[in-house]
């Protein structure tokens, strides 16, 4: 496991803590490029009301105000969290170079059934222009959000 992609998905899982505390779903995102942080976004989703603040989709409307522009060839977003369709598309369109993800959706237990990043990627032919790192940090990942799900859960 890359040293460097680790410290950056340790950066993706305090955004993930700050989302979760405030009472959204527990993912956070970070965008690097060469390793340096240009962005930083976490699910605002609940204290927001809006359907689309995702981690992914915040961290790279930051990226946007701070690079000052919409494509961000040679940058990497990690993200504690697979995913979405919605943001995967997000990221294509923006044109990241790498996704790197902690934890990933339980094909059984998804509202998004079969899905998985590489499985749209592969039907968009997408797959040669955003390399997919898996594996980083999983079980870290997996266990603040299914903490998050514990708590809001016994809440409802």
């Amino acid at each position: 496991m890359s040293q460097g992609h680790e410290r950056l998905m340790r950066l993706a899982l305090e955004e993930a803590a700050k989302g979760g505390a405030e009472g959204n779903p527990a993912v956070g995102s970070v965008i690097a490029r060469e390793g340096v942080v240009v962005a930083r976004g976490r699910n605002l989703v609940a204290s927001t009301l809006d359907p689309t603040a995702h981690a992914e989709t915040v961290a790279l409307r930051e990226a946007a105000r701070a690079l000052r522009q919409v494509e961000f060839p040679g940058c990497t977003l990690y993200t504690s969290f697979e995913p979405c369709p919605m943001c995967c598309g997000a990221i294509m369109a923006s044109g990241i170079t790498a996704l790197v993800m902690g934890a990933r959706h339980d094909p059984g237990d998804s509202r998004w059934g079969p899905y998985t990043v590489e499985k749209l990627l592969e039907l968009a032919r997408w797959g040669d222009r955003l390399r997919v790192v898996t594996g980083i940090l999983p079980r870290e990942c997996l266990a603040i959000r299914r903490e998050w799900e514990a708590r809001n859960t016994r809440n409802r």
